[in-house]
Parts: structure tokens; sequence; C-alpha cells
């Protein structure tokens, strides 16, 4: 089959960093699925682009469509022709409805009825024409997290389309989008390309925009960066933190890259780290350079989109930016070190936290009353406790300072930075830096007992007003940050190995607001509703660390309210599904649990018990309770599953000789109550009715 490569170019304004990765992700799918959709063979897709195009090429795309071929199903044959053989009027008009005639129907068996079928045949369409039908609907079909419009067109794109390239092998793509027509003229880089530039082949096409000073490969042009700005450091004595964020964002800034290494004035550096760094990376996009024992030295990277032509010029403009922003930041500094830390809370009651629930400053009083639960919870020494509640008090007034009003990234650190310079126990200081932690996926989290316990307050805080007061996530909004502080929990608890009941913490954090704002809903309420919302959390985080899905299903089913043991019965439950004494657990359970689902009790009265099997049963029952028991007091889940398995023996025994749904109701729900205890046993670990038998596991049912 003839193939060609293809190539679909959209030129545009520049369009945000963060834009690029997902549409070219999105290019690719819909490209995919339109081809395929449209019967047209193809190689590889792969997508390209950089701040001013998005680029679609398509290897090896065939240059006809494959041809189509239905058949669709009419009446049985005793219905379409008569016992003499000649065409009914179903016969006509189910051949009339499909365009053949009635001499082309065929006869087919659908089991043992016999059909008659109209065959369709539809002759592929070169790819020139189909291909002009698909760029327009490519292109409207990518979406934006912000689309615009432009001039009078009613057309929605992440900026304005400024020109469109479409070509097969060498022949154009001729459609109309967006009032553009489609051509072989691109652009090249906005200053260093000469003119515009003729695509005469698609596959001529990056030789076409080297030419043009333009990368398009975003990863060429990520690999190319790196290098450079490594190789800078090195020069300047230094090196650079790796910085997938901050490389990537750049890495979608430019189109033809070139790094240089500027320098500010040693006297900055006297600033905390995180003051310098701040404004470098989160303002200008630049890369700090560090010694080999992690100190800032006064340069840092910045990459520019263009050549070595006037470099010296763009140097020193990035160098005038950054020393106005440091200077500002110096300012800052001084000024707000002028105040003592603990002096800027009483101003927190002037700023509205959230409008239905208060000021800062009230935020912060619930925040002393949930760390002090949880100091008695985790049975916290004197001196933690004073340190905790201390940093309670403190936590939120760097919101107030100078610093954090212009640079609000800075939140936490500067209130560590200014307790430390306004004389506060150094552990007071660590926590309130540590109580915003983790701010995202993959973040440091807290270490000190203060700090983890300032943490789960103010997190907690966090979601039970929004959950009281209405505010939940939806699919695309998360306006509070919600699953974050979530699955932040469920980190610090987890990695802590914390013993906390999450239904307590809710409680109390609910508490905190009774009185002092009106809540929407009540306290059983938002504990519903949180538990579900940490249940879907709880689903993540275990699934990432490669537990199987039926696993978590059923661990999650016995409760999860602590989450550091929901985590180790997940555990045990894995590693003893490998072991022998698996299928032995899963079977007795199966067994009593299939007959007793639906019986409510576990009492047994022993006098009721005539049977030798059903007696044997209830007294290993009660033996293994106790074993079972103590396991899981000493938090041993695969001990207790291991004790389990013992009961196998009896309750295949108890099965074999016992009939459970006899007439006499007394000793029916009597055997059923036994069955309900065996059943039941397990939900200290886990509901193991969730799990899923691997083939070849012999269960009852």
């Amino acid at each position: 089959m003839h193939t060609q490569d293809f190539l679909l170019e959209i030129g545009m304004e520049e369009i945000p960093a963060r834009f690029l990765n997902p549409a070219l992700e999105q290019l690719k799918e819909l490209a995919a699925n339109l081809l395929r959709e449209n019967r047209l063979p193809f190689g590889e897709i792969k997508t390209y682009g950089t701040p001013r195009r998005l680029a679609l090429y398509v290897h090896n795309l065939a240059g006809m469509q494959e041809s189509l071929i239905q058949e669709v199903k009419g009446p049985a044959v005793k219905v379409a022709f008569n016992p003499a053989g000649e065409p009914t009027r179903a016969a006509l008009g189910f051949a009339k409805s499909q365009g053949v005639d009635v001499s082309q129907l065929v006869v087919k068996n659908l089991g043992p009825v016999e059909y008659v079928f109209a065959v369709k045949r539809q002759e592929g369409r070169p790819a020139t024409e189909v291909l002009a039908e698909l760029c327009p609907s490519l292109i409207a079909g990518l979406h934006f997290p912000k689309p615009m419009r432009w001039g009078s067109l009613e057309v929605r794109f992440a900026r304005p389309i400024r020109w469109l390239v479409a070509l097969y092998g060498d022949q154009v793509i001729d459609f109309s989008y967006a009032g553009l027509r489609s051509g072989r003229i691109t652009c090249g880089h906005r200053f260093l390309s000469q003119g515009l530039l003729e695509i005469p082949h698609a596959s001529k096409y990056f030789e076409v925009m080297e030419r043009g000073r333009v990368v398009v490969d975003p990863e060429r042009r990520r690999e190319m960066i790196w290098n450079q700005v490594k190789e800078l450091a090195a020069g300047a004595g230094g090196q650079v933190v790796p910085d997938e964020e901050l490389l990537t964002e750049v890495t979608n800034l430019v189109e033809y890259p070139l790094a240089l290494c500027g320098s500010f004035d040693e006297s900055f550096l006297q600033l905390p780290a995180e003051v310098l760094v701040t404004p470098m990376r989160e303002h200008q996009r630049y890369f700090p350079v560090r010694d080999t024992r992690g100190k800032l030295l006064p340069r840092f990277i910045a990459i520019s989109n263009g050549n070595e032509e006037h470099l010296d010029t763009v140097r020193a403009g990035n160098e005038k930016v950054l020393r106005a922003r440091l200077a500002d930041a110096a300012f800052f500094w001084k000024e707000d070190l002028a105040t003592p830390l603990a002096q800027r809370v009483e101003a927190l009651k002037k700023v509205v936290w959230q409008e239905s629930l208060g000021t800062v400053y009230d935020k912060v009083e619930r925040l002393i009353g949930l760390s002090r639960y949880l100091a008695r919870v985790f049975a916290a020494g004197e001196k933690e406790t004073e340190q905790v509640l201390r940093a309670a008090y403190l936590a939120k007034a760097d919101l107030v300072t100078n610093m954090v009003y212009e640079f609000p990234e800075l939140q936490g650190v500067m209130g560590r930075e200014y307790a430390l310079a306004s004389g506060e126990d150094p552990a007071v200081a660590r926590a309130i830096y540590e109580h915003y932690l983790p701010r995202f996926s993959g973040d440091e989290l807290p270490v000190s007992t203060p700090g983890r316990i300032l943490s789960l307050a103010d997190k907690m805080d966090t979601l039970v007003g929004c959950f009281a007061t209405g505010i939940e996530p939806t699919g695309s909004q998360d306006p509070y940050g919600l699953r974050r502080q979530a699955l932040g929990i469920c980190h610090i608890c987890l990695e802590g190995e914390l013993v906390l009941s999450l239904r307590g913490l809710i409680e109390q954090a609910y508490e905190q607001y009774r009185g002092r704002v009106e809540l929407k809903l009540r306290r059983e309420q938002v504990i519903s509703h949180l538990m579900d919302f940490f249940a879907q959390r709880l689903k993540g985080i275990f699934a990432d660390r490669g537990l199987s899905y039926d696993t978590v299903e059923a661990v999650l089913a016995a409760g999860f309210d602590d989450l550091t043991g929901a985590w180790q019965r997940a555990q045990a439950v894995e590693a003893f599904r490998d072991e022998p004494h698996f299928e032995a657990v899963l079977t007795a359970f199966t067994r009593a649990h299939n007959l007793s689902r639906r019986h409510g009790s576990t009492t047994v009265d022993p006098a009721v018990l005539v049977h030798p099997a059903e007696v044997a049963l209830y007294r290993k029952l009660k033996e293994v309770q106790g074993e079972v028991a103590r396991n899981l007091a000493a938090r041993d889940y695969r001990g207790a599953l291991a004790a389990m398995a013992s009961l196998r023996p009896g309750v295949d025994q108890f099965f074999d000789a016992v009939m459970v749904m006899v007439d006499d109701e007394k000793i029916r729900n009597n055997r059923l109550s036994l069955l309900k205890g065996v059943a039941t046993l397990a939900l200290g670990v886990a509901d193991l009715s969730k799990l899923v038998a691997a083939p070849g596991d012999k269960l009852y049912t």
C-alpha cells in the first residue's frame, strides 16, 4: 500500500507554558482516534510543539481509506421468500431500503434460523480528501483551560491562530479554519529567522525548522537546556539541583534555547536562602546555583530564546530585574524584623479566612484546641505540648508580613525564619514551617512531633470547616485543595506510623467550630462525607503502593478509622495471599459467609448445640477468637489470619455432618449464629468476601 508522511502544524501566538504538554497529548490521541475511525492505516504518530506551534507528524499514512464492507441483517428467509422462492414485499422493501437489488441479498444462519443480509461495500477514498475533512475537526477538538476568541470569529483556541500547514508528502491538504487557508508556508523563530519558510515535503519539516532556528522537539530542547545549565553551573564553580517542574516550564517557553549565567551582589546572601530562591525560581524562572554543600552562590542561570548575539545585554537585563526583586526582598526582611512575630497575631483578626468560617485568628484558636487534643492522643510530653501550642498560636502570623504578602509561596518558611529571629524555641519555629507540609505530591513530610500535630490539626480544621459548610471538591474544582489536605493527613499518619482515630479527629475538629459559626451539616453528616472522602484517597495511595484492588476493597470495607492499622492490615492480607494457609482461611470464611450473610446475630447458645460437629466447631471458634483478639491487640495481622486458618477442618466437618437449615427454628438460628461468628471473625482484618479468588482456588459456594 502506498504511504506518505502527514504533517499538520498549527501556528499561533505564544501560548502559556502549562498549556503545551496537555495540548500535545490531546493532539496525539485525537489524531489516532480520527484516523482509525476513518479507516486510514498509519505507522507512528508523534507530536511536537513550541510556544508558537503545535505539530502533528504521522509516519507512513496510507494513501487510501480501507474499503468498508457492511452486512445488514434483514427479515428471516421464510418471511423474505414465498414457498416458490419468489421475494416477498418484505424482501423487496428491505433491499430497497439498503440500496441493493433483491438478487444481491445473501442468506446466512443465525443459530437455527436463516436470515437474509444486504452486503454493502463502501470503497475507500483518497487520504487527501479524508484529511481535508478531518483537519478542522482535529483542531476544533483541542481544549484548553482558558481559551480565547479573537477578532469577529467564534473560534476558540489557546491563543489566536496565525497560520496552518498541512502536507501529505509534498501535497498540500487544502482546508480552511479560523479564517485561514492551509498551505506549506510556516514561520521560523520570531527574531532569528529571516522571513517566511516554505516546506516542500512533510519529511523536510524538521530540516526547515532548524534553518528557521526552531527546535520543535520538546525533548530535544529539554536536553539542550539541561546540558547547558549543568555546564554553566560547573563553570561558575557550582551545581544546579535537578528541578523537573522548572525545567519543563522553561522548555515550553522557548523555541531556540540558550542558557546564560548571571550574578547578583553577594550581600544578598545574608538573607534566608528561600528568600533568594523564590524570586529566582517562581518569578524569573532562573536556576539557582549552589556549591557542593548546597549553599547558594551569587549566581543564577537563565534561559534565553535566542542566540549569542547581544547576550551580554540580555544578561545585564536579567541581572537588573533580579537585583530589583532581591532589593525588595531585603527591604521586606528588614521591615518585618522590626516587629516580633508574636505581636502580629492580633492582626489576624482582620484577615478573613473563609467568609462562612471566620477570620484567620479564629482558625488559630481552633488550631490551639485541636493541637491540645492531638498532644494527648500521641502522649506528647509537657515540653512538646508547650511547643506545639506555641507553634499553633504563631502558625499563621507570617501571613501579615510584608515578605509573605509579596511572595505568598514563602508562607511557613518566613514564619520559621521570623520565629527564630524573634527568639522563639527552634522546635516551635520548625513546627511553624512543617505544618504546611506536604505542599504538593512528593513533597517532604513533617518529622517533628509538634510539626506533625500542627499539620494534622491545620488540615483537618480546613477539611471539616469546608465540608460542614457544604464546600466539597467536584470533578474539576477544588479551590481549597481539600484532596491535597486529606492526602497530607494520610501520608503523615502512614509514614510516621501514627495511631490515631480518624473519626475522633473529625469529631474534635467539628467541636472546635460548634457555637462559633453556623454550620450547614450536622456532625454525623460531616463524619460520613469525610470518611467516604478519605476512603477514596486511601484507595489511590494503597494502589500506588502496589496492592491489588480487591485487597484494598476488602481491608477498607472492614474499617479504616486507624489509617496506619488499615495499611498494616492491607500488607498482611496481600502477603498472606501467597501463603498455603490463605486458601484455608478464604474457604472457611466463604462457606460460613455465604450461608449466614442474612443472619444478624453471632450469639450462640451452647445448650442448643446437639451435634458433635457443631460442638467441636463452637469450641474451636472460642479458642481461635481469643487467639485472634490477642493478635489484633498486638497488631500481628498475619498471625490473626494464620489463627483463622485453623478453623478450616472444623468448618468442613460441620458442613459434612450438619444440616443448617433445619425446621427447628431455634436450632437453625443457633447454627446460623455459629457460622456468623466464623464469618465475622475476619472483619478485624478484612472483609474477605471482597477478595477475588485466583484461578485454581477451590472455594465452596
